[in-house]
């Protein structure tokens, strides 16, 4: 027996004078691995979730002392237009982004083909994902410019007067909304080509074999087999809309007078911009985003263990 100054070693000990550790071994190796990403995901998410929302019962300018109000700041959003302005365009950038998931699942259905030069199409599908949101803000001002954008050029050959889309506040968050669209439908594509590859051929022909084709293939036989790439299509998505943030600061800063303000936004134009000062309200703000981004992300959590289980 191996001895270490006279004493018997842990590995060499009888299995009943092991120590603790040496017998979970198995069972701890995987959280000694995970430990340094779930304490910086503690120091730099949840502990920062829980000072926002602390931080939001406070009138505070960020330098001097925090005066508590309780809720006076959520009771003031209920009066607060903006806000509201702000909320129903978070509101649209929900339902609208979500084209981004049929969108991307139509095209990588055409690109998962054999067919000649199917690799210059997926490389210019695949381009818009890799390139910056400010990037993607930049472009589309140009395109949506009336004078020399894409938009001006059509419509001035048909002979109408161009809209600045930009400059409208009816239409200002469409154009926002389509143009956050390109690469988020880029990057569900990209999602959906993982998981087609990831189809069981055995299940494709014996669908085929049944006489099941076109749609029917589609429904019943590929899309249960991608549960989990729409899964993540879907919450990526929704978590895009709900935070966005880079194209409205590149494209408008909320403007024209705060119609395509976002709760994201608004939340940095009244807390951390030039003229904010109010760091209570704006973590108020922030508050009521996790709240709506935690239901939607609970509720689609919910329904996939409930179809695991079923």
């Amino acid at each position: 027996m191996a001895t270490n100054n006279g004493n018997a070693t842990t590995l060499d000990a009888p299995p009943g004078k092991r120590s603790w550790l040496y017998k979970n071994r198995i069972k701890l190796a995987p959280w000694a691995f995970l430990a340094p990403g779930l304490i910086f995901f503690f120091i730099y998410v949840i502990a920062p979730i829980f000072q926002s929302i602390w931080i939001s019962f406070y009138h505070w300018d960020g330098l001097g002392p925090k005066e508590w109000v309780g809720m006076t700041n959520y009771i003031d959003l209920m009066d607060d237009d903006r806000f509201y302005t702000s909320l129903v365009n978070n509101v649209w950038w929900l339902v609208l982004y979500m084209l981004a998931v049929p969108a991307g699942l139509a095209i990588a259905l055409f690109l998962n083909q054999t067919v000649t030069g199917i690799r210059l199409y997926k490389s210019l599908f695949f381009f818009p994902f890799v390139i910056s949101q400010v990037v993607v803000g930049l472009i589309f001002t140009w395109f949506y410019n009336p004078e020399f954008g894409i938009v001006g050029i059509v419509w001035n050959f048909f002979g109408a007067q161009p809209p600045a889309i930009l400059g409208d506040e009816d239409l200002v968050t469409f154009g926002i909304i389509f143009a956050g669209l390109w690469p988020q439908i880029a990057y569900c594509m990209i999602l959906y080509l993982t998981g087609l590859n990831n189809v069981s051929p055995d299940q494709v022909e014996a669908g085929r074999l049944d006489n099941a084709k076109g749609w029917k293939m589609l429904w019943f036989i590929i899309l249960p087999q991608l549960k989990p790439a729409t899964f993540i299509a879907v919450v990526v998505t929704v978590i895009g809309a709900l935070r966005s943030f880079d194209l409205i600061a590149v494209m408008t800063e909320g403007g024209p007078y705060g119609s395509s303000n976002v709760l994201a936004y608004y939340m940095y134009e009244t807390a951390l911009s030039e003229y904010g000062f109010r760091y209570g309200y704006g973590s108020a703000i922030a508050t009521v985003l996790f709240l709506i981004m935690l239901v939607y992300i609970s509720f689609f959590l919910w329904r996939m263990y409930q179809d695991e289980r079923g």
